[in-house]
């Protein structure tokens, strides 16, 4: 049996993936979870041999959390196809990357191919990625950009990155200019959409 733990915090979601996966032969959803920061200890009690993220959970994001489970079989599932969380996943050592909308067919599959250390990449998330091209942002822009979403003010965000406050303005001035963003507000929007932020 393939045990598999799933990590999702929409309630029905992760009841109905874990009832279609019940469904196959050789799958066993050994343990559910609903927040990223309770993965860590589930993995620790339950040793599954697959573990099924969303993206956007409470607690912590599931890339954070597929950074911190190198070695462990790690299968994104997500509504988000956006490229910069399909290049992100992959380099956090992510082996499957599948869609929400995804049949329950494909994500038995993905589970096999992962379990057997194989990949799997949803084709047109994958395409997507490529046509996407890398993230133009360095990490401290995208660092200045990610407190600026949430409402952080320049001096809140030099504090928290430890620069000075005209530094943060040039690393909000230069993504919005790599972004081809107007302001700090579409530059937020126009990376969040890429899955750069």
């Amino acid at each position: 049996m393939i045990r598999v733990l799933l990590a999702d915090d929409e309630h029905l979601i992760r009841e109905a993936i874990a009832t279609l996966l019940g469904l196959e032969p050789d799958i066993e959803v050994v343990a559910q979870v609903a927040r990223g920061d309770l993965v860590a200890d589930a993995v620790r009690e339950h040793r599954p041999d697959v573990i099924v993220l969303d993206i956007e959970m409470p607690g912590a994001d599931g890339l954070s959390v597929a950074e911190t489970l190198s070695g462990h079989a790690v299968l994104m599932l997500t509504s988000f196809g956006r490229p910069g969380y399909l290049r992100r996943a992959l380099a956090a050592g992510v082996r499957g990357f599948v869609p929400k909308d995804a049949s329950a067919d494909e994500l038995a599959t993905a589970i096999r191919r992962i379990h057997s250390g194989g990949r799997y990449l949803d084709p047109e998330m994958a395409a997507s990625a490529m046509m996407a091209g890398e993230s133009p942002l360095t990490e401290r822009e995208r660092d200045a950009l990610r407190l600026a979403a949430r409402g952080a003010p320049v001096a809140e965000i030099a504090a928290a990155l430890h620069l000075t406050e005209g530094t943060v303005r040039n690393y909000l001035s230069n993504a919005i200019t790599k972004l081809g963003a107007t302001n700090r507000i579409t530059a937020i929007r126009a990376a969040q959409e890429k899955g750069w932020l």
